[in-house]
């Protein structure tokens, strides 16, 4: 009978444990900006694209450069479309724009470029656009990144979207 019952405490105790150790949930708040880009990133069709993106994040911004030592936002959408795409752009970002068949926000496709006046009326920042809303480009104090297009310091100064082809 006390075998009984301390085999019985033992398994109702065993049982707690086990039961404690598996009801923890771990899960991430898919409101957030880090949780949205991740899913712009695993919603790209292009698994090149997606390849270059994490191959070039973090590379940090430095003004004409174009290798991993440093890279400026027109050289980063250069060597994307050029190895992406096939597309040999123009070197300076005000230059891209202007190659570029201008498109509403509403219709870019992955792989389509987006420009930005930061300082003034002249286009001076590229980036390439992905999906649902999000875009990866060279930024001057974070590097290779992407970002939401959709933050209000990047609609006051976005100023042309548009493909290449």
């Amino acid at each position: 009978m006390i075998k009984t019952k301390y085999f019985f405490w033992l398994i109702l105790m065993f049982s707690l444990i086990l039961t404690a150790c598996g009801s923890k949930k771990y899960t991430v708040k898919s409101d957030t900006k880090a949780s949205k880009a991740a899913d712009a990133m695993a919603n790209l069709k292009s698994k090149q694209l997606y390849k270059f993106i994490i191959d070039w994040t973090g590379v940090k911004y430095r003004f004409g450069g174009l290798d991993k030592n440093g890279i400026d936002c027109s050289g980063f959408a250069f060597l994307l479309e050029k190895e992406i795409y096939g597309v040999t752009l123009p070197r300076i970002s005000r230059d891209q724009a202007k190659a570029v068949n201008k498109k509403s926000i509403g219709n870019l496709k992955e792989g389509d470029l987006v420009f930005f006046s930061f300082g003034g009326n002249n286009v001076d920042h590229v980036g390439v656009y992905l999906n649902n809303g999000f875009f990866v480009h060279a930024s001057t104090n974070r590097g290779v990144i992407v970002d939401d297009l959709n933050l209000p310091a990047y609609q006051r100064v976005l100023v042309k979207s548009g493909s290449v082809n």
